[in-house]
């Protein structure tokens, strides 16, 4: 069995250094910077919250217990309701990411089924991710599916 455990805040900086690892996967190029900082800080915090509005769920590495080798981070955003999802809580997954040297484990797997059994247990049945071809498979297998939802995206300027 694949021990699988909830993240806490002072896992935040090993979070976002598996952030990293999976925008650099999905060809992101991926520089340091205040994000990386920024990130850890916000991660601490949502990680301490007593609403539970986020979540991460660990594997840690067998020879190295302090770093971890795959994470999952989601998040329960409450929104309209509409036809599809008549509740107004929607799950979001936000990082899946497994180190290179500790893939093909069932870690991401494990972390994920642990990620979708805290939805469940607060009663979100809509979860929605963004896979890439190389995480793709795993979600499939979860029972996720392609959707057509045209997407669409503005940036502005900070003011």
């Amino acid at each position: 069995m694949i021990p699988v455990r909830r993240a806490t805040p002072t896992d935040a900086d090993e979070l976002m250094r598996l952030r990293v690892v999976m925008l650099s996967g999905m060809g992101a190029p991926v520089a340091g910077g205040p994000w990386l900082t920024s990130g850890a800080d916000l991660l601490r915090r949502q990680l301490a919250d007593p609403a539970e509005r986020v979540a991460a769920f660990v594997v840690a590495r067998p020879d190295a217990p302090q770093t971890l080798a795959a994470c999952v981070v989601g998040a329960i955003d409450e929104r309209l309701p509409g036809p599809h999802n008549p509740s107004p809580f929607k799950g979001y997954v936000y990082n899946v990411a497994t180190d290179p040297g500790y893939r093909r484990r069932g870690y991401s797997r494990a972390c994920m089924r642990a990620l979708l059994t805290w939805y469940a247990e607060r009663g979100v049945t809509r979860v929605d991710l963004r896979a890439s071809p190389d995480g793709e498979p795993l979600y499939t297998a979860l029972g996720f599916v392609r959707t057509p939802d045209p997407a669409m995206r503005l940036i502005t300027r900070a003011r």
